[in-house]
């Protein structure tokens, strides 16, 4: 069987390839005692089927050798496959109930209950639920071999087809970023705080805002840019503000924010990349996949785009007018939203490794990855092995969800000594908060800050009255009145933020502590704030630092999309 993915090409035979499926769908197998272990598991495929021992397997998950009467499958069960038998996934113990009740009320986990339920034959919804709840006490966590084993009975029937289809809907991504928000609200809540603050950050400014446009030609790139001005006529001397908005949105997408920085006196330009907003990506045929939306370019104009931005305000900094002396640019904080976070991330001297990109890319992408996880596949048809486009007048950045998965591969964050501010959403399905914001946040070397929304969404941060595109919609998101609470932390941070660089710097730093963070927390969207990450978050790290097996996945999804192939794989199996 061929299936191609990207540029790239891989040959896979159908059962391995249904082997591999219900490894990845059972995945979040369990254990029970011994006295009622499965001894079979029993392969079912339209009207054929296979039995294999579970011993047999569970030796070769061990020491990688085959017994004598597994010889049969030996093309069929690789070191990939041995190693899905072998993945486990991680939960503390002592948050097992907690984890356990978030997941089966969550829609994602309540498919996921139905999903296993037609994937094995006879089992209930009860069964189910009681066998999981019973397995996250294990020690060694969840397993494929520890499902097996939890059924009552001699032999465990899995019907194959449906294990495929469970395979494809699977998001490991949004599954480990759930039980790692448990592990967030818990371990980084900071006891025994008070907030007792001199003033509200939150509120808006004495200041009279005003807002101007200008339509700047970059000649030499052939990019018009659009940017909004806002500044107020106080005589503080603030950093300059820019803010990059994320893939698919628009200029105005942080007006709210704009302006509330503005009644501070800080001077704020919210700028528009041409070939990555919304009438741009509306312009676009729909291409085959996410990693066709945007131009490979883009991750290298966009930084680009604002560096010449300050270029030109540092030119109308000395003309006559409204705006002469209002731009700093020698002291600038980008604040970038999703593919705005990493365009910020890159100007304070990120280094980009388009080889890890490419690696991702090409062996890990999957079927059920995020969207985010294939928008950074955009840049892979660059050519060049790292970037850098660091702007030695970018001070500081802010990056609220960032997108950034392998952009930065595994250390090029490590070249950020600058400070950071990120925000990250535990049910951020675009960019999910382990692999786009934890992660990359524990590579930062500089003064940095975390902020913890636990049920926060990818854009629950903007304002309700923003209209959102079918590109920035394509899940469900929080954005009413429950998120109320989060969009005041956010201006109150990020202004407290942007102080620090200014005489104010010690009124504004009580409102980048934990206590801040937790005096506006609700039981809706519990809010954390934290400088590090807690050992216990480090080691959840570690544990999720295996190798992304997924991309096997698109293999499956043929299986599924094309009957003809359904049916060459009964047959295969049948022989």
């Amino acid at each position: 069987m061929l299936f191609k993915l990207g540029r790239q090409q891989r040959k896979i035979s159908w059962v391995q390839g249904l082997l591999c499926s219900i490894t990845i769908a059972l995945s979040w197998g369990m254990a029970t005692p011994a006295t009622f272990a499965a001894q079979k598991v029993n392969i079912k495929l339209g009207p054929f089927q296979q039995s294999i021992a579970i011993a047999d397997l569970e030796t070769f998950a061990k020491t990688g050798k085959l017994p004598q009467n597994l010889q049969v499958f030996g093309p069929l069960l690789t070191p990939q496959i041995r190693e899905l038998m072998t993945r486990r996934l991680e939960v503390d113990p002592e948050i097992a109930d907690k984890f356990f009740d978030d997941l089966v009320r969550s829609p994602q986990g309540q498919q996921l209950i139905a999903s296993l339920g037609a994937a094995i034959p006879g089992s209930t919804v009860e069964g189910l639920q009681a066998a999981l709840n019973l397995s996250l006490r294990q020690v060694n966590g969840l397993s494929f071999l520890g499902l097996l084993r939890a059924y009552p009975g001699e032999t465990v029937t899995v019907d194959a087809s449906k294990a495929v289809e469970i395979a494809i809907a699977l998001n490991t991504n949004y599954l480990e970023s759930q039980a790692l928000s448990t592990l967030l609200a818990r371990d980084l809540f900071v006891k025994n705080t008070t907030f007792n603050p001199s003033f509200d950050p939150a509120v808006i400014g004495k200041q009279v805002v005003q807002q101007q446009t200008l339509t700047l030609q970059d000649q030499q790139r052939k990019r018009t840019i659009p940017v909004d001005i806002y500044w107020s006529q106080g005589k503080t001397q603030s950093p300059l503000v820019v803010f990059s908005h994320g893939f698919g949105a628009n200029r105005r997408f942080f007006a709210y924010l704009a302006r509330h920085l503005a009644s501070y006196g800080v001077t704020v330009a919210a700028i528009e990349h041409p070939d990555s907003q919304i009438t741009a990506i509306n312009r676009n045929s729909p291409p085959d996949n996410l990693a066709q939306l945007l131009a490979p370019r883009e991750f290298i104009e966009r930084p680009k785009d604002i560096s010449f931005l300050l270029d030109e305000l540092a030119k109308r900094n000395n003309q006559p007018g409204e705006l002469q002396g209002k731009f700093t640019t020698d002291n600038v904080t980008v604040i970038g939203h999703s593919l705005g976070g990493y365009t910020a991330l890159a100007l304070l001297g990120g280094e980009v490794d388009l080889q890890a990109v490419r690696e991702f890319c090409q062996n890990s992408l999957s079927f059920n990855q995020a969207p985010g996880d294939w928008l950074q596949c955009a840049a892979a048809p660059l050519t060049e092995k790292k970037l850098q486009l660091r702007d030695e007048r970018v001070k500081s950045a802010i990056a609220f969800n960032p997108l950034i998965g392998k952009l930065f591969g595994d250390n090029g964050l490590n070249q950020v000594t600058q400070p950071v501010l990120f925000l990250t959403s535990t049910e951020d399905s675009l960019t999910p908060a382990l692999k786009h914001q934890i992660q990359p946040f524990a590579q930062l070397r500089g003064n940095k800050y975390l902020v913890t929304a636990i049920g926060g969404t990818h854009l629950s941060i903007s304002d309700p009255a923003y209209s959102m595109s079918q590109v920035t919609t394509i899940v469900k998101e929080k954005r009413g009145t429950e998120t109320n609470s989060l969009r005041q932390l956010t201006r109150g941070v990020t202004l407290a933020f942007v102080k620090q660089s200014t005489p104010e710097a010690k009124l504004y730093q009580q409102f980048l502590t934990p206590a801040y963070a937790q005096s506006l927390s609700t039981s809706e969207i519990p809010l954390r704030l934290n400088s590090d990450l807690p050992g216990s978050i480090k080691t959840w790290l570690s544990l999720t630092a295996n190798p992304d097996l997924g991309h096997l996945n698109a293999a499956f999804a043929e299986l599924i999309l094309k009957p003809t192939s359904l049916a060459s794989a009964i047959a295969n199996f049948a022989t």
